[in-house]
């Protein structure tokens, strides 16, 4: 998650995760408010890993940390490369900056056609029913809340809004299927009447 305007990045309550879990290892950072940013927030936040095995193997995180202490993809483009404007190939991990900037990645996954993208489960939004509703495969929603990490690997707090893993292809929906996570999935298939088998 990277966005400096997202307003209630943690919750300062102890919420269940995805996994049912109550444990925060730490304390959830001071919230920003309405945009404003305070030296206790930040940019950057980490995929959980386990739900990176999950998923299987990516080509491509075009979204990479600098400075990661797992793998996401085989190859990574970080801020410093600006993968927005290279070019992708094969199978896409997206977690991308969030806030306006996150439907720019979105299209540009949607054009590209393979790959899930994690992002926070904002349906109502313009963008949302642009880049995921008119294009995406699918949509998995999390039963609970995801806590993400900071890059230097320790679990940060339970997030304040809820997740949702968006699939470009039928192949990544299958994916998330056999992935085991708890939640539910809405299959979309816009262009596609028969749901995967």
């Amino acid at each position: 998650m990277n966005d400096r305007f997202s307003p209630f990045l943690f919750s300062d309550e102890t919420e269940p995760d995805a996994t049912g879990s109550k444990e925060n290892e730490e304390k959830p950072l001071q919230r920003a408010f309405f945009g404003a940013r305070t030296a206790q927030t930040k940019d950057e936040w980490l995929t959980p890993p386990d739900l990176i095995r999950q998923l299987g193997e990516f080509d491509l995180d075009p979204c990479a940390p600098v400075n990661r202490p797992w793998e996401t993809a085989k190859r990574h483009y970080t801020i410093e490369d600006d993968g927005l404007s290279r070019p992708w190939a094969g199978r896409i991990w997206l977690n991308p900056p969030y806030g306006k900037e996150t439907f720019r990645w979105l299209d540009k996954l949607a054009d590209h056609g393979s790959g899930i993208a994690l992002i926070f489960a904002r349906t109502d939004t313009k963008g949302f029913h642009k880049t995921v509703w008119a294009k995406a495969h699918a949509v998995f929603f999390f039963e609970g809340r995801l806590k993400f990490y900071h890059v230097t690997g320790k679990q940060a707090g339970t997030a304040n809004a809820p997740s949702v893993l968006v699939s470009y292809s039928p192949a990544d929906t299958i994916a998330i299927m056999r992935a085991g996570l708890r939640g539910k999935l809405v299959i979309i298939a816009a262009n596609d009447n028969e749901p995967p088998k």
